[in-house]
């Protein structure tokens, strides 16, 4: 494995890194990333970012809102998070199984003396059920990447001012409400390490997952300047682009939502002489492929059951959306 050390706190340019990293560098060993964002809300890819954010909120405080690759849900980030991030070739086993992902950070925590982490459910890291990591993936070219938070000091209150959370996510956890559901991991550290900080907590992770006292013995690479030019690049093409980070979410006429134990699907359609003709689809599941690909294979079917059955028959329901079935898929669009 080899570490690629980055100072940067915009969420702009971090994934921007990662991007490159998955898509450009030369990837013959598994990569480690770290970061550490200023405060920012990070966008599951096929969300709807006016609907998951509190906009007034937001906007008056300059938080960050940017949208990432990977599927799942919006987090929050500040300087008392950190970021992680596994890239690594995709051995066609990997995508979902967050249990085989996650396994380094719960070790390394177990070894700081966080013996209660643990994974839960089906992309968090809880203590005493309470959630202080969020993960996701992504999967593109052969290539694929995990990458989750860790809430180490956190504003939690920050955390519920500027997110936006839906009734049917809570009443599935069971829970009344964020603040019962999420922690800090700091406060359940030994008493001798109560004073460290973000980066040193980072730190000692980085030398937890590689097995080693110094920071010296750890395989370790450079950004270059070359690097860096098509970072920006990236950055600009998504990650400073309004379009990319918001998107257009025009009025549609059928809006129906479901919440699945693979996370929640939203459809929304404009149907016009009985025929859709336009499709949109948003959620929290962790999909391969591009969604726009069911979308468009929706465009031009008759908005009745029959043929809705038949167009859902032609999707791999399973690639763009995780365990479901055609049926659940077709009965939610009808």
């Amino acid at each position: 494995m080899i570490f690629v050390p980055n100072e940067n706190n915009d969420p702009r340019v971090n994934l921007a890194i990662e991007t490159y990293l998955l898509k450009e560098f030369p990837l013959d060993e598994p990569i480690l990333l770290f970061y550490i964002n200023e405060p920012s809300i990070i966008i599951g890819r096929n969300q709807n970012t006016i609907e998951e954010i509190n906009v007034d909120y937001v906007e008056e405080h300059g938080i960050h809102v940017v949208r990432r690759l990977s599927g799942g849900g919006a987090v929050y980030h500040d300087y008392g998070n950190l970021n992680f991030s596994f890239i690594m070739p995709d051995d066609g086993n990997s995508f979902r199984d967050f249990a085989k992902l996650t396994k380094p950070i719960i070790q390394a925590l177990h070894e700081l003396g966080i013996d209660g982490a643990q994974l839960k459910g089906r992309n968090d890291l809880v203590i005493n059920d309470m959630k202080f990591s969020g993960n996701a993936m992504y999967a593109t070219s052969g290539r694929m990447f995990a990458h989750g938070t860790i809430m180490f000091d956190s504003d939690v209150n920050e955390v519920v001012n500027a997110l936006k959370v839906r009734k049917d996510k809570i009443e599935s956890k069971g829970i009344k409400s964020i603040r019962s559901r999420v922690t800090n991991i700091k406060p359940f550290l030994p008493k001798e390490k109560q004073g460290m900080t973000t980066k040193e907590f980072r730190q000692d992770i980085l030398l937890k997952i590689f097995g080693v006292d110094s920071v010296d013995e750890v395989k370790t690479y450079e950004l270059t300047d070359k690097d860096w030019v098509e970072i920006n690049k990236i950055s600009d093409e998504y990650y400073r682009n309004w379009d990319w980070n918001y998107g257009k979410s025009p009025e549609f006429d059928i809006e129906r939502r479901h919440r699945f134990p693979i996370g929640s699907i939203e459809i929304r359609l404009n149907v016009s002489n009985g025929e859709i003709v336009e499709a949109k689809i948003f959620g929290d599941f962790f999909g391969l492929g591009e969604i726009s690909d069911v979308e468009k294979a929706l465009v031009g079917v008759k908005y009745e059951k029959n043929a809705i059955n038949e167009a859902v028959k032609g999707i791999d329901v399973k690639k763009y959306f995780g365990n479901i079935e055609v049926e659940d898929l077709a009965e939610l669009i009808y």
